[in-house]
């Protein structure tokens, strides 16, 4: 018990350092795209540090407890969440929770965050959350279909056993891998609020989805908030990472310098992956909200070809 307690703060701390530096990879590649110099990698965690250090918040008179526990509930569930991803099959720990109670903690968090949207009677909070939940409803379909072919091809919905069992697959002679490999990239880009589905950086009241949904936090509640979404993001690119591309069974030796030597690669293939999401924003343009659709049925097929090419291969 000791050793899970241990264990789970460790992975709890991890999670929390390498959070934000997607983020921070994404626009630095976005700005060099566009002939800037940009900001440091790092300057999600400047950020974070100054929203959470400002001793006051705004508050609407017009919202209730919702809009003030909605943040410490959002960043507690997916925290929560992040302690179900194994970040390495070299720790010998088994964490309890599978990849359906991750989906569902997730889904917690937020749950809340759109009753907070709708707490405030903000016009844009009514408008993010609906177009939020509009496309939750349809691309999460995609995501369930994926999750559950995973769990029939491996024979268990346990992230551990299917990432030691993924080792043995290949992408390049598997195509029920390679089409969910690209319907949980489609998946991940909708649901961390990317380009082409969303623009995290704008606040144009046509455009904005996500951020629309945030905009009466301020100070630590927003800290608190966009620290829960960069822990969103880096989770999803750890289910890619470690699933797709599983590394561990390179490493031919355990202990305390298998597992640094594991938890390295881990950083290497985030940000690998971070800059092909990058890349992904940089080269597309965000689609119309009525396009999105489309969007989402294209992640639903790949989804169910996967699904389908389980009894064929």
């Amino acid at each position: 018990m000791t050793t899970l307690i241990t264990y789970t703060f460790l992975q709890i701390i991890i999670m929390l350092l390498l959070a934000p530096l997607p983020t921070g990879i994404i626009r630095k590649i976005k700005a060099r795209f566009q002939k800037r110099r940009g900001a440091s990698i790092f300057q999600p965690y400047y950020d974070l540090i100054k929203l959470l250090k400002k001793p006051q918040v705004t508050i609407s008179t017009t919202s209730s407890k919702v809009l003030v526990l909605t943040p410490y509930i959002l960043l507690g569930s997916t925290l929560l969440a992040a302690c179900l991803v194994p970040l390495s099959t070299k720790v010998t720990v088994n964490l309890p929770g599978d990849m359906l109670v991750l989906v569902y903690t997730l889904a917690l968090g937020g749950f809340f965050l759109t009753l907070a949207a709708l707490d405030t009677s903000s016009t844009f909070g009514g408008m993010g959350s609906s177009r939020e939940n509009t496309l939750k409803s349809i691309i999460e379909p995609a995501l369930i279909i994926a999750l559950v072919t995973l769990a029939i091809y491996y024979g268990s919905t346990d992230l551990r056993k299917i990432m030691i069992e993924s080792a043995n697959s290949s992408l390049s002679i598997d195509p029920v891998h390679l089409l969910l490999l690209l319907a949980l990239l489609m998946v991940t880009i909708t649901e961390t609020a990317r380009i082409p589905i969303d623009d995290p950086s704008t606040h144009l009241e046509l455009t904005m989805i996500h951020e629309a949904m945030i905009l009466e936090y301020s100070g630590r509640h927003l800290g608190l908030v966009e620290l829960a979404a960069y822990l969103k993001q880096l989770i999803y690119i750890t289910l890619i990472a470690n699933i797709f591309f599983p590394h561990d069974q390179l490493i031919s030796f355990g202990g305390i310098l298998g597992i640094v030597l594991s938890l390295s690669i881990l950083v290497l293939k985030v940000i690998i992956i971070s800059i092909i999401l990058g890349l992904i924003e940089t080269n597309t343009v965000k689609l119309r909200f009525f396009s999105i659709a489309n969007y989402a049925a294209l992640a639903v097929i790949l989804s169910l070809l996967g699904f389908l090419c389980v009894y064929i291969f």
